[in-house]
């Protein structure tokens, strides 16, 4: 978000990100912006989450006075506490999403230590003991977890509380916990759970990518609309929660290997068409901005398979809790299924920053999908519609044979009738 918004519509916009993405209800959470004044913007007291306005947003003085038609948050005194233990936040996050409240209640932290990215943007954890909703205790409970250093608190039986430098860096915080959260709980329907250690951590934390970084002046026609497809397709993808807004990359070739890429750390459902950073060889052409980390990778993939013209990393939560145990996907549920995801690879963690040759070997046209452990899932595609249709199969595909370990026995469709279909559709 621009840093030109002001609080009141900040604080709207990122509420109406939560709302929509069901990690809060009609009534439920707060957000609150201290600005360079001291004075503490909020979410109000008793109004729809879901249909809020600027003039809804309260602002709370130093002084103390209130300016808005409403009664701040009832939670209003654990905000100012926490400002008040920690002088470098900014915006904090409060809500109730449902798989942060189920390790609340069951007193657990979710362990970020999944994936290097969900670990480095959550920052530090901590636990806040139970206290009455809106009194003075219940702040100090939380003021004091996050002066011991906490970034991402869980209250007991309550939820949960995220602090970050900006309202925008809260919410990335608090996406992320909620991501690790649901995918440890999917993850241990299927198995036991692999966490990175130490080492593995910092190779992935160390990852650099270097390009020429030079101006770009005139885009092609083609790539015009290109730019067009992945803007579209990359917001898509956020508001189906199959990318979130700190982790995923998606390209699309142009012409020979040169190919457009989302941009490193920025808010991928924020992207504007300018944004995405054209790759051709050495060079790096963008208006702004740096290319994703995963550069590299999508460029091998393109080097060595002129049929493929889009690719995605991706973190959908049912995919990705194949991707941190050792339980492989087995894409022979239903026809569709293994029609666009054939037999799905497995690549060991670190391989697509550390080894694209490698990576580049394992994967194709005819094997266009991959688990990349411990850090979602990867799909090629001969569109960018195609690479996303892909992404959408192997997302609902993934989440079908985890319910269906619910429900009995999975039976795979066997030899005969995987025969029958690759010869049907020349596969």
């Amino acid at each position: 978000m621009s840093d030109m918004l002001h609080p009141r519509d900040e604080i709207i916009q990122t509420m109406e990100r939560i709302y929509r993405s069901r990690m809060t209800t009609t009534s439920g959470g707060n957000l609150s912006i201290r600005d360079d004044d001291g004075a503490i913007w909020i979410s109000p007291a008793r109004v729809d989450k879901g249909s809020l306005t600027r003039q809804d947003i309260v602002a709370v003085r130093q002084d103390g006075s209130v300016d808005g038609r409403h009664k701040p948050s009832s939670e209003f005194p654990f905000h100012k506490a926490i400002y008040g233990a920690r002088p470098d936040l900014r915006g904090i996050v409060h809500a109730h999403p449902v798989a942060l409240v189920a390790f609340s209640i069951c007193r657990a932290i979710p362990d970020t230590r999944l994936f290097h990215q969900a670990y480095s943007v959550c920052g530090n954890l901590g636990f806040a003991d139970y206290a009455l909703p809106g009194s003075e205790q219940l702040g100090r409970n939380i003021a004091k977890t996050f002066a011991d250093g906490a970034d991402c608190v869980i209250l007991e039986n309550h939820g949960v509380v995220v602090g970050g430098d900006h309202l925008q860096h809260a919410f990335q915080r608090f996406e992320a916990f909620e991501f690790a959260a649901k995918t440890l709980i999917k993850a241990h329907l299927l198995g036991s759970v692999c966490s990175l250690n130490d080492a593995q951590l910092s190779v992935a934390q160390q990852r650099k990518v270097t390009f020429q970084i030079v101006s770009h002046d005139h885009p092609s026609t083609n790539e015009k609309e290109l730019r067009r497809q992945l803007c579209a397709f990359v917001r898509r993808g956020c508001r189906q929660r199959l990318l979130i807004s700190t982790e995923g990359s998606f390209s699309a070739r142009v012409s020979g290997d040169s190919f457009l890429i989302t941009p490193s750390m920025q808010d991928r459902e924020l992207l504007d068409v300018d944004d995405f950073i054209l790759i051709d060889g050495e060079m790096a052409f963008a208006a702004h901005g740096l290319p994703s980390r995963a550069s590299r990778a999508h460029q091998e993939i393109y080097r060595r398979h002129p049929d493929v013209q889009a690719i995605v990393f991706a973190h959908p939560v049912n995919a990705t809790a194949f991707s941190v145990t050792h339980r492989p996907l087995d894409a022979r549920t239903i026809p569709e299924s293994y029609l666009f995801l054939r037999d799905v690879v497995r690549i060991p963690f670190g391989v697509p920053y550390t080894d694209a040759s490698a990576l580049a070997d394992a994967v194709s046209m005819t094997s266009p999908a991959a688990l990349l452990e411990n850090d979602g899932v990867m799909v090629l595609g001969n569109s960018v519609l195609d690479a996303f249709d892909r992404l959408e199969v192997f997302e609902t595909t993934a989440e079908a044979v985890i319910n269906a370990g619910v429900v009995g026995k999975v039976n795979p469709m066997n030899d005969a009738v995987i025969a029958e279909l690759r010869s049907a559709f020349s596969m």
